[in-house]
């Protein structure tokens, strides 16, 4: 069955053709904060200038419901010794400054760009806040006070809550990353969502998405906390939490999830809908699902990230689905 979506005006007004434009732009994956300060101004012109860009934002996301890569950067980044000012993180921007400039932003402005903008087309403000922040096929790591290291993974922003220089609480804004508390180390506390996951001599891969947060023991023992609820973690199992509560530890396979580490994308009869999610998180623009029927089909392969690209292909060929490519970096599935 094919997904249900509002078309765009077959004869737009000036005004909606500026906002699908904004869209598009934001959809390709290349705009950065500069324009994001030029959609708030023009958002801002009038109500009449949000509605139309809501309305187009809208458009696109219900495209979704049925659900130019480059090389994936390698970056290390110490803040262990006196190289700490030498090496600006990439794409920061102090909270202060966050706090005291980007928040002053209109009403109208605040109220797209919020926590989640629609389908991702932007980092959300907290995102832009973050200490580091890794961009789409960029990988990086971030060795902290104590020799706690940080792998990022592609899209994964990051915040320091510590004082004092110390490394023992860090925010997962959203992402993925790899932590190694060595026991050396004070206690680390990574915050993701509404929950925590704390560690010492141990690595641990917590990834925060859409499905809520995954955290993956592959060595020593976590603690998992949401709430009330505590689930303690050894080596091999892994939790999902949401809004909807904390599941049970399960086994797994923590090459599976650490793939990502050596450059590949590892798919184990995964539902098309998250072969979907997961190929965004690494390529510019989005593809887009159309058909729920595909969604719900699983896939077997394994793919390097630079040639992420190909599982459009493989789905077409396996599968006898349709790819149609528009402007914007947009390619519907279906």
């Amino acid at each position: 069955m094919t997904a249900e979506y509002d078309e765009p005006p077959l004869d737009p007004t000036p005004l909606e053709h500026e906002a699908y434009g904004w869209v598009v732009r934001f959809v390709g994956g290349e705009a950065g904060r500069d324009d994001i300060e030029a959609l708030k101004r023009w958002a801002a012109r009038s109500p009449a200038h949000a509605a139309a860009f809501d309305q187009a934002s809208k458009t696109w996301k219900a495209l979704d419901a049925g659900l130019s890569q480059p090389t994936p950067k390698h970056v290390v980044i110490r803040l262990d010794g006196a190289d700490k000012a030498a090496v600006p993180p990439h794409g920061r921007i102090g909270r202060r400054a966050f706090l005291g400039g980007a928040l002053a932003a209109s009403a109208v402005g605040a109220a797209f760009l919020a926590a989640r903008p629609p389908l991702g087309l932007w980092p959300s403000w907290a995102e832009l806040a973050a200490d580091f922040r890794t961009d789409v096929g960029e990988q990086r790591q971030v060795v902290l006070a104590d020799s706690v290291s940080i792998d990022m993974n592609t899209r994964t922003s990051i915040a320091l809550l510590s004082s004092k220089g110390t490394a023992d609480r860090i925010e997962l804004i959203g992402g993925e990353a790899l932590v190694w508390a060595p026991k050396t180390s004070s206690p680390v506390t990574v915050i993701a969502a509404d929950g925590r996951t704390i560690a010492t001599d141990a690595r641990f891969n917590v990834r925060y998405d859409d499905r809520g947060v995954c955290v993956t023991c592959l060595q020593g023992r976590v603690q998992v906390e949401r709430q009330a609820a505590v689930s303690p973690l050894l080596a091999g199992q892994q939790v999902m939490y949401s809004e909807r509560g904390v599941g049970a530890p399960v086994i797994i396979d923590s090459t599976a999830v650490t793939a990502w580490k050596d450059g590949v994308v590892i798919f184990d009869a995964t539902p098309i809908a998250e072969v979907v999610a997961e190929v965004n998180r690494y390529r510019r623009g989005r593809i887009i699902l159309v058909n729920a029927t595909l969604g719900r089909e699983r896939l077997n392969a394994r793919f390097r990230i630079e040639n992420i690209d190909r599982v459009v292909g493989q789905i077409e060929q396996v599968f006898g689905a349709r790819a149609t490519i528009l402007p914007g970096g947009i390619t519907l599935l279906g």
